[in-house]
């Protein structure tokens, strides 16, 4: 018989045993080839703040793989247009070197001040803006664009209710100018737009009265849902949205066919979704702009071949030796006995940006340290950072992160080979 003894020494060894187990393994290293290379080209060039940087190369084969998916045709059909979204990689110089590479002229826009700076930049651009815009912006785009860029050929609003397009028509009416209009489409997202073909009618009764002042440039359907459903739930709505899409379609060609011309536009998808529709005459416009840069919320099974291309460098400003917590010093021989993470820490200029920690492997943002002016890290003991060196971070987004840093430090290989502002926010 098993004595009550026996039980105790049994349940404290099972205890020990799960403890020593739980005890946090090293996970700390140096930089890789790689960002061991970019640390040596950094302090050659005696950067002396946080950059963001752009590798070309990497973004050369993301931009060569949007494109092969764009092209790849349905039978019968031409291949789509890849339209290039500025939001997510907002500088002058790096929308024309990707647009350059990608040879397209078609563009998506959801800030007025970008647009106005893509009008001038770009001036044979087609631009269709991805989010509908209130009436007040069109109308100061109106009064203060200047340049070859016309509008009127070259520009699309989008609209996503009856109330707008009646916004946007009074508009052109007192401009005495016509707008092209691309009707937004609910096929999933719940976002706003048009809910089915019948919604459709009233704003294309609308432009059909007004063939003068308005002109139908299409229709923008935006499936950004399904990156964030579980995969079998994907995989049933996918036919779902496109079965949405095409019966906004059929409705337009068969109710509005005078609307109908070789110049519509039947945008949609975006980076996370547009792979699904290669070889599928559903659209004839793909928008892609976030899966070029590669941030950390698009490691999807979709983009599996895609390379980050987009890092943020940081210098290091101290290296300090064993954890430590403000008023709780007493702590830390414990922690660094408990965690071998914990055995030095290491703070960077700069931090607490939209990114997570990319190089040197095991290094962990401190939660009694989270600052954007002094981010501290903890690391183990392999972690072999010296002041001045860099951490580097990957962003979780592209959008917002790029206009922090001030120029883009673009670099081939071990080169940096261009520095690229970025656009302004506010014109």
């Amino acid at each position: 018989m098993v004595n009550r003894r026996t039980w105790l020494l049994g349940g404290a060894a099972l205890a020990g045993t799960a403890v020593a187990l739980s005890r946090p393994g090293d996970q700390g290293g140096p930089h890789g080839p790689y960002y061991a290379a970019l640390n040596q080209m950094l302090r050659a060039n005696e950067i002396d703040r946080p950059v963001l940087l752009i590798d070309l190369d990497r973004l050369d084969r993301n931009i060569d793989r949007v494109v092969q998916s764009a092209s790849t045709a349905a039978p019968g059909a031409g291949a789509k247009t890849y339209r290039v979204v500025v939001k997510s990689v907002p500088s002058p110089a790096l929308v024309d070197y990707i647009a350059t590479r990608a040879r397209t002229e078609a563009l998506m826009c959801f800030h007025r001040p970008f647009l106005q700076a893509m009008a001038v930049q770009r001036p044979k651009a087609d631009i269709l803006m991805g989010k509908p815009m209130p009436v007040s912006a069109a109308r100061r785009f109106y009064a203060e664009h200047r340049g070859p860029f016309d509008p009127a050929r070259q520009l699309q609003w989008l609209i996503d209710t009856d109330a707008r397009l009646q916004q946007y028509l009074a508009l052109a009416q007192t401009l005495g100018t016509r707008l092209r209009v691309n009707l937004e489409l609910d096929v999933g997202l719940h976002r706003g737009g048009y809910g089915g073909p019948e919604a459709l009618r009233p704003a294309l009764d609308t432009v059909r009265a007004h063939p003068q002042h308005l002109e139908l440039a299409g229709f923008m359907g935006y499936d950004a849902h399904l990156m964030g459903l579980p995969s079998l739930l994907a995989v049933a709505e996918l036919p779902r949205v496109k079965a949405r899409y095409q019966a906004c379609r059929d409705f337009l060609a068969g109710q509005f066919p005078e609307l109908m011309h070789e110049r519509l536009c039947f945008n949609g998808a975006g980076s996370p979704t547009f792979r699904h529709y290669e070889g599928d005459a559903l659209l004839n416009d793909i928008s892609a702009g976030s899966c070029l840069m590669c941030p950390t919320h698009y490691d999807l099974p979709i983009l599996h071949d895609f390379e980050p291309s987009a890092f943020i460098a940081s210098p290091v400003l101290k290296r300090l030796q064993g954890a430590r917590l403000p008023a709780l010093e007493w702590t830390g021989p414990l922690l660094r006995a408990w965690d071998p993470n914990a055995a030095q820490m290491v703070f960077a200029y700069s931090g607490n940006w939209l990114a997570e920690a990319e190089s040197p492997p095991g290094l962990k943002p401190h939660w009694a340290y989270v600052s954007s002016n002094q981010q501290g890290y903890s690391a183990s003991a392999k972690v072999d950072l010296q002041a001045d060196d860099f951490i580097f971070l990957r962003p979780t987004q592209s959008e917002a992160v790029l206009l922090q840093f001030g120029d883009l430090v673009a670099f081939r290989g071990k080169q940096i080979v261009e520095r690229w502002p970025v656009l302004q926010v506010g014109i």
